[in-house]
């Protein structure tokens, strides 16, 4: 005897029951048929989609993703030279930030940068032609761009500084010595190789010079163009960040020091004096009337 759940009274293990139905008088329906617990009330379970169908979905997800990074955020370049060493070695893949232009960031002295060719520095430079493949990888941002006219420099002077190298001198902006001991190519100088200036950088242009100075045709040696080859801040496409690739070359790309030093900005340089100009002016001025009256009251 089994005891029962239901009424608490001992009943027998088993009851008659009238064929086809259940004990409570509901048709009972054969076995494998009927509602399924949590199938919605019948509906037939939802078949899911193959992983082929999904794959052309997900690829062009990825392909829009990557196109929209590369117009945006962040994009990779390739180093084609050895103007830049020994900070860029041929064939560094760097990490060019696209993203703070967009708010306005102007590039700042000591940036590596990226900047389209202002026009004319490329002219002899032969650019190899990159099959569809290339083209098309190129285009979404998973492989640096052989076909546009791109260089890489380090920003020495922005918009309103005086930049100047004497032969067997430093580099000097607004006046202030930079010391370049720590990323110019060892061996090299300053500017033995083409001197220069003084050359006032116009607003919104900056001057740039590349870390190996004896192999890079820089700002230097533009100077015929307009501007005095500077180039435009609307040429720049962004700030040099770090180095991806290969994996033994991983680093950041940082401002040096020599670029932070007091007194290095002009408009700061001036402040002082302006601010003592302005001072002045009132007492000046009071000071001048009070000679005045007194030459008209004589």
């Amino acid at each position: 005897m089994a005891v029962g759940a239901r009424s608490g009274h001992d009943e027998p293990e088993d009851r008659p029951e009238r064929d086809g139905s259940s004990a409570g008088g509901a048709a009972v329906p054969p076995e494998g048929e009927g509602d399924t617990p949590g199938d919605g009330g019948g509906k037939p379970p939802r078949k899911q989609r193959s992983f082929w169908l999904e794959l052309p979905l997900l690829v062009g997800i990825a392909l829009v993703l990557a196109l929209l990074i590369k117009t945006f955020l962040v994009q990779a370049f390739s180093i084609p030279s050895d103007s830049m060493q020994n900070t860029l070695q041929r064939g560094d893949r760097v990490l060019v930030d696209k993203l703070t232009p967009w708010f306005g960031s102007e590039p700042e002295r000591g940036e590596v940068v990226v900047f389209h060719d202002p026009g004319g520095w490329l002219q002899d430079t032969e650019t190899p032609e990159p099959n569809v493949a290339q083209k098309f990888l190129s285009f979404i941002g998973l492989m640096p761009s052989s076909e546009e006219q791109d260089l890489i420099k380090r920003v020495i002077a922005v918009g309103g500084d005086t930049v100047e190298c004497k032969e067997n001198g430093p580099v000097t902006v607004n006046g202030k010595s930079l010391d370049e001991k720590s990323f110019i190519f060892p061996g090299n100088t300053p500017c033995n190789d083409k001197p220069f200036g003084p050359i006032e950088v116009p607003d919104g242009r900056i001057f740039v010079m590349g870390d190996h100075r004896q192999n890079s045709l820089d700002s230097r040696y533009h100077q015929e163009l307009p501007g005095q080859g500077t180039v435009s801040t609307d040429e720049v496409v962004g700030r040099a960040v770090g180095i991806a690739w290969p994996l033994g070359r991983w680093s950041t790309l940082p401002v040096p020091d020599t670029f932070d030093q007091p007194g290095l900005n002009a408009a700061a340089a001036m402040a002082p004096a302006a601010l003592g100009v302005a001072g002045a002016l009132p007492f000046v001025l009071w000071r001048r009337r009070r000679l005045t009256a007194g030459r008209t009251a004589g």
